[in-house]
């Protein structure tokens, strides 16, 4: 029998591809992938564990989440009007809407730069992906720019993350409204950071019918869990759920995201804390003449090396066992590393191995 390999059978293009990768941070002070640093307080550990006690792991979990669905409602303040789906982390929710307008010459806009998963996603599906740069050393949205792409090319899906992953940016929520108007197709405003900002745009999805929005529990203290929500109008996810795979979503991740919704207080405490120290890193990291830090709306602090290349300041960094993420390009974030907002003394470690990096 002759051996069958892999390129005889599977898509050509698979061959060029790589699989998404995730660095070894074994021994590292992780600061590369926006956690939150704190983890569920002991109070709470014990009231967590009685209520995974009771799941039934014989039995399929509730495919439809009713429970935590109506537990998210009550929490957020979500309107009877609109619809929710709940996903394996955002990554699946993002992977279904690029899949529902997956027909011929069918195309998806967004920013650049801006999170790698709408890309990554549109290739493996096989979606034509057209990205518009942001302003060059600010990172700020250009609407107008925005606009004349979908003119010219009548996107179905456009990705907008607000704050922006990995700058920091929130843009203002005129710029936002303004390519909403224009778009002929479905506009997903990701605020997988908005626990962060200083203020949201869900209210998008209620005034304008084609506005999804989509949100993650990861950065607000739960990113084990991976549980990822859209929000949007009954008409739009009523047919995207006609995708998602049945019991997408464990047992064990819908009890314990139930727990966390109702000690919501304590995440939010949580968040308070991330920003107040988001405030302090990047006073203390703008007191240093050889780096440009940019404002942040989200957990993280995206920054610029001036004297040294970010590759060799990113391996001093490992070196001094801290883990960041290297975000340099040959486009807008050359020579760009981006941080994590940690603990106090998680942060305190990163500034002085930093210091000592950029010697």
């Amino acid at each position: 029998m002759a051996t069958i390999i892999p390129q005889q059978l599977l898509r050509a293009e698979l061959e060029n591809m790589l699989a998404y990768q995730v660095a070894h941070t074994e021994g590292l002070i992780k600061l590369d992938a926006m956690e939150n640093p704190y983890p569920l307080p002991a109070s709470l550990r014990d009231k967590w564990l009685s209520t995974l006690r009771k799941v039934t792991l014989n039995r399929y979990p509730d495919p439809q989440a009713k429970r935590l669905k109506q537990n998210f409602r009550n929490t957020f303040s979500i309107s009877s009007k609109l619809e929710l789906i709940l996903g394996n982390g955002s990554d699946e929710l993002i992977q279904l809407l690029i899949l529902a307008i997956a027909k011929p010459n069918a195309c998806i806009l967004t920013v650049t730069p801006s999170f790698s998963m709408y890309k990554l996603i549109a290739k493996f599906i096989g979606v034509h992906i057209i990205q518009v740069p942001l302003e060059v050393n600010s990172f700020t949205l250009r609407p107008d720019h925005i606009c004349k792409a979908i003119h010219e090319n009548d996107p179905a899906l456009i990705f907008l993350a607000c704050p922006n992953n990995p700058t920091g940016t929130l843009w203002p929520r005129e710029q936002i409204e303004q390519i909403v108007r224009h778009a002929t197709g479905l506009v997903v405003i990701d605020e997988a950071y908005a626990p962060f900002a200083a203020y949201s745009m869900m209210y998008m999805a209620e005034k304008y019918s084609h506005v999804l929005i989509l949100r993650t529990m990861s950065k607000m203290g739960l990113a084990g869990l991976r549980l990822g929500w859209l929000l949007g109008s009954a008409q739009w996810l009523s047919e995207i759920n006609k995708l998602r795979l049945p019991y997408n979503v464990n047992a064990l991740t819908q009890a314990s995201v139930d727990f966390a919704l109702s000690h919501i207080s304590v995440f939010n405490d949580q968040v308070k804390l991330i920003c107040k120290q988001r405030e302090q890193l990047i006073a203390a990291m703008r007191d240093i003449d050889s780096i440009k830090v940019f404002s942040s709306e989200s957990n993280f602090i995206l920054f610029k090396t001036l004297r040294i290349s970010a590759d060799i300041i990113f391996k001093r960094l490992i070196s001094h066992k801290i883990m960041i993420k290297n975000v340099a390009d040959k486009g807008l974030l050359g020579n760009c590393l981006r941080v994590t907002v940690g603990t106090e003394s998680e942060n305190q470690a990163f500034l002085t191995a930093l210091n000592k990096s950029l010697e």
